[in-house]
């Protein structure tokens, strides 16, 4: 432990204890999100972008880069933009999990795993995904690799060391499949910003999501940032939610807002004012130009915490309208559009059942809303966030983004009543984005339980 860290860790401390000694005030958040200060790093074509999360292992029958290809064009129509890709590397063998491993617990990193096949076919899918218009980023761990990552025999340095010299897995976790690297060690930051740099250099990719971004010093990331960037634009997603890591990334983790929502569907004593405090940190909190990622599930929600019907069941599409519209990207997991209902194993082969992919006609239609309304884009490119009043029932949230002259209101029952939301705006020129042909909009608009209604010009 660092003597910055115990100053600061004691100023914490004191500043909390003078904070307790004062009555909290009981206050709702803003309306209206505030301004942040400057930013700007990410490329420009990630504007109005979403994210689809690739499960190769499991994503076809047979789990290979060939078998997903045949994919791309599906996911093209159904207005998919970035394609991420869990990580694509050989998985050591010492102290696996399972029979296949994790794909965290990386052997190489400049190789591909051969269970999905070769770097040709690799570059095939990568041409095919630009082909498309598409763009593709890779899973990047770079915490702690494999017990058998050739570093362990060429360069042990590169590792922490227990009081016994031994490797150790990453502190405070059950990882036992992986080691520790050591960041105090220059010739890591080195290693490491060589491998992600090779896989923009020789392979074309369009950037990384950095697995626990926030464990990695933020000097490593700065510095490989600034190397990426001078090959091609690139695009980075941290997992994580610091704001510091928006040094070197362009988009973080809105794990308040899925928590919020995951309670709010299971009616675990959250309100419409929790929510709306959650979608302000992911504006205010951010410097200008950022901004993060929306999501209901992901590989780890899925595989370990239940699938969206088990987390929130009949709140499924509200709260996908929902991580839609608000501010950020919404993020797509692989068989989400199926509606599957599955928990994806880890460490072995279990394909996806497709089904008849439930809900693919429904997120084609958010990601084309997403597209086509400036207001919705994402960071700098995209429209303010204002909730909008409701006196006449609590269990509505509302909100209005606003870019230009494109104007979208979202409007959701959070609840498992019928509510009613009394129209105060300006209804002029808008109409029922999911209904196009229906009547002119009523000043009271009956809602559902968990009915939505997004309105645009």
């Amino acid at each position: 432990m660092t003597t910055n860290f115990i100053k600061n860790y004691l100023l914490l401390i004191l500043i909390g204890f003078t904070m307790s000694c004062k009555p909290a005030p009981e206050t709702s958040p803003p309306d209206t999100a505030q301004e942040t200060s400057n930013f700007s790093q990410a490329p420009d074509w990630v504007k109005d972008k979403n994210i689809y999360e690739v499960n190769l292992r499991q994503y076809t029958q047979e789990g290979t880069f060939a078998a997903f290809e045949k994919e791309v064009p599906r996911l093209k129509e159904m207005g998919v933009d970035i394609l991420w890709f869990m990580p694509i590397h050989d998985i050591g063998e010492k102290n696996r999990k399972g029979s296949l491993g994790s794909y965290y617990a990386i052997k190489d990193y400049k190789s591909v795993n051969a269970e999905f096949g070769t770097k040709e076919d690799f570059d095939r899918l990568v041409k095919t995904i630009h082909d498309n218009d598409m763009y593709i980023i890779i899973d990047w761990v770079a915490n702690h690799t494999a017990w058998d990552h050739p570093w362990t025999k060429s360069n042990p340095e590169y590792y922490s060391k227990d009081e016994n010299d031994n490797f150790m897995p990453p502190a405070n976790t059950d990882w036992e499949d992986v080691i520790d690297l050591d960041y105090n060690n220059p010739e890591v930051h080195t290693a490491m910003e060589d491998a992600m740099v090779y896989w923009v250099k020789e392979h074309d990719i369009d950037g990384f999501r950095c697995d626990v971004a926030e464990l990695v010093p933020m000097e490593f990331w700065n510095n490989t940032r600034k190397s990426l960037d001078e090959i091609k634009p690139v695009f980075m997603l941290a997992e994580g939610e610091k704001v510091e890591l928006y040094e070197a990334f362009d988009m973080t983790y809105a794990w308040n807002v899925f928590h919020t929502l995951v309670d709010l569907a299971g009616d675990r004593e959250k309100n419409n004012d929790t929510l709306h405090g959650s979608v302000l940190e992911g504006v205010e909190g951010l410097p200008e130009g950022a901004f993060i990622m929306n999501f209901l599930t992901n590989h780890d929600e899925n595989t370990w915490k239940g699938t969206i019907d088990s987390l929130l069941g009949p709140a499924h599409e509200a709260m996908a309208v929902l991580i839609h519209t608000i501010p950020g990207m919404p993020l797509i997991y692989s068989g989400q559009e199926a509606n599957i209902t599955q928990r994806l194993e880890f460490f072995e082969r279990d394909p996806i059942d497709w089904g008849d992919y439930e809900k693919a006609d429904f997120y084609t239609q958010l990601n084309a809303l997403k597209h086509q309304n400036k207001a919705l884009w994402n960071g700098e490119h995209g429209g303010s966030f204002k909730r909008l009043p409701n006196s006449k029932s609590e269990g509505i949230y509302a909100f209005e983004r606003k870019k230009d002259r494109n104007r979208v209101i979202t409007i959701v029952n959070l609840s498992v009543r019928e509510r009613t939301y009394e129209f105060t705006d300006n209804k002029e020129g808008l109409k029922d984005y999911f209904s196009p042909g229906a009547s002119e909009i009523g000043s009271s608009i009956k809602m559902q339980p968990w009915g939505y209604r997004v309105l645009t010009n």
